[in-house]
């Protein structure tokens, strides 16, 4: 008799938030993705939550990835010099593609996977900042707030505040500077992988052409 009232009472208040036009939620239903907890503890596993660590073995990051398998999801250059926010994001990334498989930590830790493991969605830097508990990194091409171009025109050499800015814009493509603010070979190199993939003349000075590029135009090959 008290599991029928029960029920009829919840029968009545989905009925009242249908017709209200209240979202109707399942208490104990699981979103989508691991709980950030369970990243952490990854990640203390495999690296003791050390993205710059590199020992030597072929696997690098927090979530020591493999160079094939960092590439296999989108990654560029080594794993533990791109940002934080990049291992997040291809580490979800793999978690979509992949489950928990792909790490021997999950199986010790005992994870379970969820509707997004293997479900071969390509997750947005926004669904993945969740992990690491920061803010998204820009996404990769077209988008994200761009800071006025300083008005100098930079050159092998300088060192300037506006030069780790975009430093900084260019790890969204996994380029893992530290933001020195100083124009060095990395920095040319970057300067001019994306002068040529916006039709700029590759000179490798930084202007207000490929100042733009870095925000609103192609992505380096």
């Amino acid at each position: 008799m008290i599991q029928n009232r029960r029920r009829t009472v919840l029968r009545l208040l989905l009925l009242a938030l249908a017709v209200t036009g209240l979202p109707l939620t399942t208490p104990g239903l699981a979103a989508a993705d691991p709980a950030s907890t369970a990243w952490a503890k990854l990640r203390m596993c495999e690296s003791s939550n050390r993205y710059t660590t590199n020992t030597g073995n072929g696997y690098y990051g927090a979530y020591q990835f493999n160079l094939p398998t960092w590439r296999s999801v989108g990654g560029q250059g080594r794993p533990d010099q791109a940002t934080p926010a990049e291992q997040d994001y291809r580490a979800l990334y793999l978690y979509r593609m992949r489950g928990w498989q792909p790490w021997q930590c999950a199986g010790s830790l005992k994870l379970t996977g969820d509707a997004d493991a293997r479900s071969k969605r390509v997750p947005t830097y926004a669904e993945a900042a969740y992990i690491g508990g920061g803010l998204p990194a820009p996404p990769p091409g077209p988008g994200g707030p761009r800071p006025a171009w300083p008005g100098v025109v930079y050159d092998y050499g300088d060192c300037a505040a506006p030069l780790k800015t975009f430093q900084l814009r260019m790890n969204a493509y996994g380029y893992g500077f530290s933001g020195t603010g100083c124009y060095y070979e990395k920095t040319r190199t970057a300067v001019l992988a994306l002068q040529r993939a916006n039709g700029i003349k590759d000179s490798g000075l930084l202007g207000p052409k490929t100042w733009d590029a870095a925000w609103t135009g192609k992505p380096p090959r």
